[in-house]
């Protein structure tokens, strides 16, 4: 049992990485909906901490202009962190049948969007406020799930950014992100030395299925890929909301 356990985590950041590195995001997103067929949402949180840490670093830093967008997203950065410790110290910290559901619910509303392609457009006058919704709304979601994609990256989508700029804004969000939910994990003694090596330890299968994603980018049709990510997310959504009722 306990080698198909670490089997099957293992399994789940190698997809996981593979996703991110074609699509440029969704490590979370995927690794959420995988472990928590094998384990409580809390815990799963606890293990990408450190895969989703180092690879969102990974990626805001790969391009120009780092300053400038943080000028630009710090109110959403901000309240995104805000959100996300607040959401952990009002909402329940059990890993009940609630928790499993709203992961179920966040990951079928991301595929959705994502599947009918629904984009926001954001005029630059209302960021102002806007971005503070959005970053509190995210940082909930966060709190409450483990994923951090809702709604953020819509909103990040309608700023009308280049496509390098855009794939920065969503590694240095998902790293605000990623740094809020470990210090609401660690506040509420959800994470431990012996979590972040367990963590550390899922960062190689992680990389290495990012590699293998980077690889082969270019050389699969984007959009089919996206809409079979999402079809997926799609099915795991619906398992994991309905999971407290299939037993």
């Amino acid at each position: 049992m306990q080698t198909t356990f670490v089997l099957a985590v293992g399994a789940s950041f190698i997809l996981a990485g593979f996703v991110k590195g074609v699509v440029g995001l969704g490590l979370p997103t995927v690794a959420m909906g995988l472990l928590s067929l094998v384990m409580p949402p809390v815990q799963a949180a606890a293990l990408l901490i450190v895969p989703s840490m180092v690879t969102n670093v990974w990626q805001l830093a790969a391009g120009p202009g780092v300053m400038s967008l943080l000028r630009r997203l710090w109110p959403l950065l901000a309240w995104t962190m805000a959100g996300t410790l607040l959401g952990g110290a009002l909402l329940p910290r059990d890993s009940g049948a609630w928790a499993v559901m709203a992961l179920g619910v966040a990951l079928m509303a991301y595929a959705l969007a994502g599947l009918c392609s629904l984009r926001l457009v954001v005029a630059p006058r209302h960021e102002r406020w806007l971005a503070p919704l959005i970053g509190a709304l995210t940082g909930l979601v966060t709190a409450a799930t483990g994923v951090f994609v809702i709604p953020a990256v819509p909103y990040l989508q309608g700023l009308g950014l280049k496509r390098d700029e855009l794939v920065q804004a969503l590694g240095m969000a998902f790293t605000a992100s990623t740094v809020a939910l470990a210090a609401s994990l660690a506040l509420h003694g959800d994470f431990h030395l012996g979590d972040a090596q367990a963590s550390a330890y899922a960062l190689l299968p992680a990389l290495g299925g990012m590699l293998a994603g980077q690889w082969l980018r270019g050389r699969i049709a984007p959009e089919l890929f996206k809409k079979c990510f999402f079809a997926g997310l799609l099915a795991l959504g619906l398992h994991s909301a309905l999971k407290p009722w299939l037993g």
